[in-house]
């Protein structure tokens, strides 16, 4: 395995991307979608070879706010921890540059992957909110 803070390509993140259904609610293009990575403050790829086993990213204002997002392992190399690799080294980024304010988005049957790792759902009193689509 390879561990690498380049982007992957826009083929291989989209082929990634693909895995995981959320492009049915997006509907994004190759290029929409890799226009949002290009504009990441940290990223990591995982590899096998050439195939990219995984993906994890970070939006941040480099003080006090980072978002994790687009933590996606293939279907078949899950369990195996590469997520755990992915999240451990972008948490360590936050760390790094003393983020205070570290989030991230768990995707349906992942909430306790990322509790294993510290994460904690976030108070009734707080909730996180969206606005969807308004465009």
């Amino acid at each position: 395995m390879t561990v690498s803070e380049q982007l992957p390509s826009s083929e291989k993140f989209f082929e990634l991307f693909e895995t995981t259904g959320w492009n049915t609610k997006y509907e994004l293009s190759k290029d929409e979608l890799y226009l949002g990575l290009k504009n990441s403050w940290y990223a990591i790829s995982v590899y096998e070879n050439e195939t990219l086993l995984g993906f994890g990213r970070i939006i941040c204002d480099g003080t006090v706010h980072a978002l994790i997002l687009d933590v996606i392992v293939l279907p078949e190399k899950q369990g195996k921890g590469i997520g755990r690799l992915i999240m451990d080294k972008l948490v360590a980024k936050c760390k790094h540059h003393k983020i205070r304010d570290i989030q991230l988005f768990c995707a349906k049957g992942k909430k306790e992957f990322y509790e294993k790792l510290g994460f904690e759902i976030r108070p009734e009193d707080g909730p996180g909110m969206q606005l969807e689509k308004y465009y």
